[in-house]
């Protein structure tokens, strides 16, 4: 009696676990068919799950999106993407808490089936139960396929890391005196460190509104102007 074998795209995928060593290929495809709500990752070439999210991680997040939404609006040209899945490179696929990336002429573009390939510009974690990945493996992926600029807040220490990007190395970058950090990569995205963590986000968007209205900012925007094509 002749069995016959079922097509391979109809057998039963594996569920994706934290720890397994997958292509990203198979990463992807195990993906499509996993049930929402639910957020994993490929790091280096193994998967991680993500825990179910708490407001320790939920707020912070809130409110660093709420910071560079307003960036972006400000700013034709760049856009910016919430948990959005990231093809780095073959063995990593991360989906950054926050990410800002130059629409055109930038390091980073938007596939035919609609995810984000290469390396944003810019990319923000909120380290809560991830702290280690987001420290270790994660940042190194990061740093090797050339993110310009990464932006990490530990919510257990309530710290805030900034890093850019210089000879192949991350390097902190320093709050000035008024405990302002302003992007390299996107002038006029300042930061006021302090009042994002105590929470006050008015004074964040506040100091926000002057990097905007900054010299360099306006000088920014003609430049995306030019890289635009026409219409």
């Amino acid at each position: 009696m002749m069995v016959l074998q079922q097509p391979l795209s109809l057998l039963a995928v594996p569920p994706l676990e934290s720890g397994d060593r997958l292509t990203r290929a198979e990463f992807e495809r195990r993906y499509r068919v996993t049930p929402e709500p639910f957020k994993a990752e490929l790091i280096e070439g193994v998967v991680y799950v993500a825990s179910p999210v708490r407001n320790l991680h939920g707020n912070p997040h809130f409110n660093l999106i709420t910071w560079l939404g307003v960036y972006s609006a400000a700013t034709p040209g760049v856009s910016g993407a919430d948990n959005t899945t990231t093809r780095l490179d073959l063995d990593n696929e991360p989906q950054p808490d926050a990410l800002l990336r130059i629409e055109t002429g930038g390091t980073s573009s938007i596939s035919a089936d609609g995810y984000v390939e290469g390396a944003p510009e810019l990319v923000a974690e909120i380290a809560t139960s991830s702290a280690a990945l987001d420290f270790g493996a994660k940042m190194n992926a990061y740093r090797r396929n050339g993110v310009q600029e990464y932006l990490i807040w530990d919510t257990f220490e309530n710290r805030l890391s900034w890093y850019q990007l210089q000879n192949e190395e991350f390097v902190v970058m320093e709050p000035d005196t008024e405990g302002i950090i302003g992007s390299q990569v996107f002038p006029g995205l300042w930061l006021e460190v302090p009042a994002l963590l105590s929470g006050d986000m008015m004074a964040v968007l506040n100091g926000l509104q002057r990097g905007i209205a900054d010299p360099s900012h306006q000088v920014f925007l003609e430049r995306l102007a030019q890289q635009r094509p026409n219409d």
